[in-house]
């Protein structure tokens, strides 16, 4: 694997962990995933958003999420997009079998 991939696995992987957490009864968890990462920076404060709704899961999804916001400030433009074209392609499998 190209060593220009590893900090974009590394965020799915991330979001494969916590991301149940985190997005625990939204309706539309890709587009909750999307307004994150659509802009050249984290949204923040649409994340402390959703740990505000699952206050229970905050300690553990909390020190995560800033890591992973950190992460995503320092990828490059097109690590950004692949990101963005994960999170749509996941969207796309996941309407595809039937939710």
């Amino acid at each position: 694997m190209p060593q220009c991939e590893e900090p974009v696995l590394s965020l799915a992987r991330g979001l494969r962990q916590h991301g149940p957490l985190l997005l625990a009864g939204v309706a539309e968890p890709h587009d909750e995933l999307m307004s994150l990462v659509w802009g050249p920076r984290f949204d923040r404060a649409h994340a402390m958003g959703l740990v505000a709704r699952q206050p229970q899961a905050a300690a553990t999804v909390l020190p995560a999420l800033l890591d992973a916001a950190d992460q995503f400030d320092q990828l490059q433009v097109a690590a950004q997009t692949r990101l963005r074209r994960m999170i749509l392609r996941h969207r796309a499998l996941a309407c595809g079998a039937g939710g």
